[in-house]
């Protein structure tokens, strides 16, 4: 039982008004900097409070183009950056699952040696893949493509393990009920299996959504053409080592933009992200 002690309530609001503060502080400045011009960004101190060029700002952003990235659109950049985000999760997760379930319902030779080669990739550093990777799909002719922005990236270890450890749970009486019925193996992956995993589905959604989001070094090797560039390669190309060759009302307004899907993500998904990160009763 916990015992109602106003101090003690006090400082634990205390303390969590302070670490919100921390943070979003950054992200409100940031969104204050988007709405000034580059004069007022550029002569600090910046003002706390949003300024009144919100409008032009986000209006030339959006439907105009991007000097720095070829002319390109910010509408553009976002439509990229979720085509790549929303294959790669939506990739890993279905490979993952079928490939955990064939490894831990299926008996076939070798099934644990394949099970091993998946998971022991988790030891090679992305480095260490990446010049092969590049060469075959250079090879492929996959540069400047959404295929080449998102087949190697969609393979997850991590995932198939995750995977793999849940359907080991599954009570063997389970599926001899299942088999008694007379149901087929992907009968008894969609109408059993999928519904089970629907939480750790979703958890592992917005996990993958956030990493196809914020890829940088792939994304950068594979795309030449500016109108295949993501959102976060175009915020590096918009920074220049000079301060007053840089956009910055521009650089704000992305930066503003390319957080707010993954926000929207988990904001929209939180519940089903918790239960599948704590739950334990299935």
């Amino acid at each position: 039982m916990i015992e109602n002690r106003p101090l003690s309530t006090a400082l634990a609001y205390f303390w969590l008004v302070i670490g919100v503060l921390v943070v979003a502080f950054p992200i409100w400045y940031t969104f204050v900097a988007s709405t000034q011009t580059v004069r007022t960004i550029l002569s600090p101190p910046l003002p706390l409070l949003p300024g009144d060029a919100f409008a032009d700002n986000y209006g030339r952003a959006v439907f105009g183009g991007l000097d720095r990235i070829g002319g390109v659109s910010l509408g553009r950049l976002l439509f990229n950056s979720t085509v790549v985000a929303l294959a790669i999760a939506v990739g890993k997760i279905v490979i993952s699952i079928l490939s955990a379930f064939a490894i831990v319902f299926f008996r076939f030779p070798g099934r644990m040696v394949f099970f091993w080669m998946i998971f022991i990739t988790l030891m090679l550093p992305v480095e260490v893949r990446i010049l092969p990777t590049y060469k075959v799909i250079v090879d492929l002719g996959l540069i400047d493509t959404y295929t080449g922005l998102t087949l190697p990236l969609m393979a997850s270890a991590t995932a198939t393990f995750l995977f793999r450890q849940f359907f080991l749970t599954i009570p063997p009486e389970l599926v001899e009920a299942a088999r008694v019925d007379a149901a087929g193996p992907m009968k008894f992956f969609r109408d059993i299996l999928l519904p089970l995993s629907k939480t750790n589905i979703a958890a592992l959604f917005v996990i993958l959504f956030i990493y196809g989001w914020t890829q940088y070094l792939w994304p950068l090797l594979v795309t030449n053409d500016n109108q295949m560039t993501t959102i976060i390669i175009a915020l590096r190309k918009m920074v220049s080592f000079a301060d007053a060759d840089t956009p910055w009302d521009m650089v704000m307004v992305t930066s503003m933009l390319a957080i707010l899907p993954p926000i929207l993500v988990v904001v929209l998904m939180q519940r089903w992200f918790v239960k599948g990160l704590v739950e334990t009763e299935k």
